[in-house]
């Protein structure tokens, strides 16, 4: 029902996820950040919240992205129809897809990189979201916008797309959690949202919000 991508930015060390589903409120369903842990992307017939939140916790405590995620699908006897992607704070990667998950599924794991998706127009589609980030230029969070919309082009997700967000989270910026949670052309829609952040009153208030490496940080 969704693909998603989650990448670690290699200059900054920062860790960034969207994902597109052709049903509502994608955000809210599938990405999970915390600087401090890395990022989730819980998403499949029968998507768990929990995994997601639960992924961030034991990362949080040290456990590697392959730990977490072999821990979290070893006692669920729902995970045939779930799929989970996870990416630690260092960069390491792990995707479990169940097989229940409706076709085309499934994903590419390298290190601090992983796309994955299910109920796709076919295998052509995550190759396009991988590929179309690692050609990419500029913020990381372009680069993932790029991507979405390499893997809307490859036909995407077989239903059409009704949703979309952007998840960027670090030790040195405030987090940019962007959310376009029902839209008839959703990635535009999102597209336009970060540029907005990106320019006026936004982007001049957004240095003054504190951060983990500062959490001292507020208006003169």
């Amino acid at each position: 029902m969704t693909f998603s991508i989650l990448a670690q930015d290699l200059s900054t060390g920062a860790l960034g996820g969207a994902a597109a589903t052709g049903a509502l409120c994608v955000g809210g369903w599938v990405l999970r950040g915390d600087s401090r842990a890395g990022l989730s992307a819980s998403q499949g017939a029968a998507p768990s919240t929990l995994w997601g939140e639960d992924a961030l916790e034991m990362m949080r405590d040290g456990r590697s992205a392959p730990d977490t995620l072999a821990a979290l699908v070893a006692r669920d006897c729902g995970q045939a129809w779930r799929q989970l992607a996870l990416i630690d704070r260092s960069g390491a990667t792990a995707c479990h897809t169940g097989a229940q998950n409706t076709d085309w599924k499934g994903a590419h794991v390298a290190p601090g990189l992983v796309v994955s998706g299910n109920l796709l127009a076919g295998a052509q589609v995550l190759a396009d979201l991988r590929d179309a980030y690692l050609d990419a230029t500029g913020p990381l969070a372009q680069r993932l916008l790029t991507a979405l919309s390499a893997a809307e082009a490859a036909g995407g997700d077989t239903r059409g797309l009704q949703s979309a967000a952007l998840l960027v989270v670090s030790d040195d910026t405030p987090p940019l959690s962007l959310r376009i949670d029902w839209s008839e052309a959703p990635l535009p829609a999102l597209e336009e949202l970060y540029r907005r952040s990106q320019s006026g009153d936004y982007a001049a208030w957004w240095p003054t919000v504190p951060t983990r490496n500062a959490p001292e940080r507020a208006h003169d």
